[in-house]
C-alpha cells in the first residue's frame, strides 16, 4: 500500500474532516480518556497525527504539542511540522507521548521510538494507535487507517520491544464498518458497545500503552575482565 499524499482525500486531515473521520475520532477518545484520565501538569507530545486528540488533555495539562508528521498536510494552525526521526526536542522533555498515524510507514519506525524513548522522561509514558491486521479498517485504503502497515498485538508488542518499551494496557477501537454512509456513522456507537463485548480481536485499531523497559537497556552479561599476568622479579 501506498502512503497518502497531502492532496489524497483518504489521508488524515482531509478523513477526519468528514462525519466518518469526527466520529471514528470520537471513538478513538473515549478510549484514551480511560486510559489517560487525568494529565494535570504535564507535558504532552502528540506525533503523525494526533490534532483531533490532543485537546482531550489541552485544559489540564501544563502543555500539549501537535508534533505532526511533515506528511501530513495541510497542518492545523498551532502545530509544528516534524521528521520523525529527528524530533526537535531536548532529552527527557515528555511525560506522554501519544503516537497515532506514525508507526504505519515501516521505513523509520525502528528510529521514530528511539526518538521517543529520548525524549520521554524515564518514568513517563507513551501510547501508540496502530492498525489491527485482523480488523476490517487495516484492509481499505478509503481512510488512513489503511495506509501503510497494519500490526498485530504480538507485532506491535515486538516493535515496542525493539525500542527498548514494555506494553503495560491495551485498549481497542472502531469496531464498526468504514462506510461513510450517514446511518452507518451513527450506528458506530452501538458497533463499539458490542465489539467490545463479544469480538474485540476485530476491531479496527489497537491502543497500546507502553513504559520505557529500562533493563532492556542494560548488558545481558558483565563485561569480560581483563587478565593481567605479572612477570616474576628476576
Amino acid at each position: 500500500m501506498s502512503l497518502p499524499t497531502s492532496h489524497d482525500e483518504n489521508s488524515a486531515p482531509a478523513f477526519y474532516a468528514t462525519e466518518l473521520g469526527a466520529m471514528a475520532a470520537e471513538m478513538i477518545r473515549r478510549r484514551l480518556a480511560a486510559l489517560w484520565p487525568d494529565l494535570t501538569g504535564q507535558r504532552v507530545l502528540g506525533i503523525g497525527y494526533p490534532a483531533p486528540f490532543l485537546p482531550l488533555w489541552q485544559g489540564q495539562a501544563y502543555a500539549c504539542v501537535n508534533a505532526t508528521s511533515s506528511q501530513h498536510a495541510p497542518r492545523p494552525a498551532g502545530t509544528c511540522a516534524v521528521e520523525a526521526t529527528r524530533l526537535p526536542f531536548p532529552d527527557l522533555a515528555f511525560d506522554r507521548i501519544l503516537v497515532i498515524h506514525g508507526v504505519e510507514p515501516v521505513s523509520h519506525d525502528a528510529k521514530l521510538l528511539r526518538e521517543i524513548w529520548r525524549v520521554l522522561k524515564d518514568d513517563g509514558r507513551i501510547v501508540v494507535v496502530a492498525p489491527n491486521r485482523t480488523g476490517i479498517w487495516a484492509h481499505l485504503d478509503s481512510t488512513p487507517f489503511g495506509q501503510g502497515q497494519p500490526y498485530s498485538r504480538g507485532q506491535v508488542d515486538r516493535l515496542l520491544a525493539s525500542g527498548m518499551f514494555r506494553a503495560e494496557r491495551r485498549e481497542t477501537a472502531l469496531f464498526g464498518p468504514p462506510a461513510r454512509l450517514r446511518l452507518m456513522v451513527r450506528m458506530m456507537p452501538a458497533w463499539e458497545r458490542i465489539g467490545h463485548a463479544v469480538v474485540p480481536h476485530l476491531a479496527g485499531v489497537t491502543i497500546t500503552e507502553a513504559v520505557k523497559d529500562v533493563y532492556a537497556a542494560l548488558p545481558v552479561t558483565a563485561p569480560a575482565k581483563r587478565r593481567v599476568v605479572l612477570s616474576k622479579a628476576a
